[in-house]
């Protein structure tokens, strides 16, 4: 009879497991968004210290995620839309609310300012990524986030003295807190027009 031969099949590694969609990133960044509603409430009924300790937990989680994702590899692509979408949700809802309560230092050109550098962003890094391009967070646009937040909680300590007088060094903290992150709003924006120009010009 004649003998049949087979040929060894080599070892295949096993697939990875890609991660799964509702990791705890992907949990943290949507503990993050019920947080801000939270935030956006306590301003409107003037509780600005419930508004304070919400922020600075909600804004903590932002690095968390991040931080988990990238440790334990559960990177997914609804986190790397899902996380930035919020981080603009908190930041321009926080200034928005802020600019309509008076004497917060927030004034409504500087929450339009926000918003509008949010949505130029966002268009632009929608555009070169789906062209194949790379279009990460830029370390002006970490520096940015990290002044807004600053400027808001600084706001939201000066709101939750109410009438009674303020002290000195805060008077000229919120300010001064409040410039820097309009400041570095339009400076890391135009950091990424210019990074889209040059993108742009590099295509056929």
């Amino acid at each position: 009879m004649p003998t049949i031969m087979t040929t060894p099949v080599a070892d295949t590694p096993p697939a990875t497991k890609p991660p799964a969609i509702f990791n705890v990133p992907n949990q943290l960044t949507l503990a993050r968004l019920v947080l801000s509603i939270v935030v956006f409430a306590l301003i409107g009924w003037h509780l600005y210290v419930a508004a304070i300790v919400t922020f600075v937990i909600a804004a903590s989680t932002d690095w968390i995620d991040g931080y988990y994702a990238r440790k334990y590899g559960q990177v997914t692509k609804l986190g790397r839309i899902f996380d930035p979408f919020v981080d603009k949700i908190i930041i321009c809802g926080s200034f928005i609310y802020l600019a309509a309560e008076p004497h917060s230092g927030i004034h409504a050109w500087m929450a339009v300012l926000v918003v509008a550098r949010e949505i130029l962003v966002t268009a632009i890094r929608s555009f070169i990524e789906q062209s194949g391009g790379d279009f990460s967070a830029s370390m002006s646009g970490k520096l940015k986030m990290v002044l807004q937040c600053a400027a808001v909680v600084a706001s939201l300590i000066a709101m939750s003295y109410g009438a009674l007088p303020r002290p000195s060094w805060l008077e000229t903290t919120v300010p001064v807190l409040v410039w820097l992150a309009v400041l570095s709003t339009a400076q890391s924006g135009a950091v990424y027009v210019a990074a889209a120009a040059r993108s742009f010009g590099e295509k056929p």
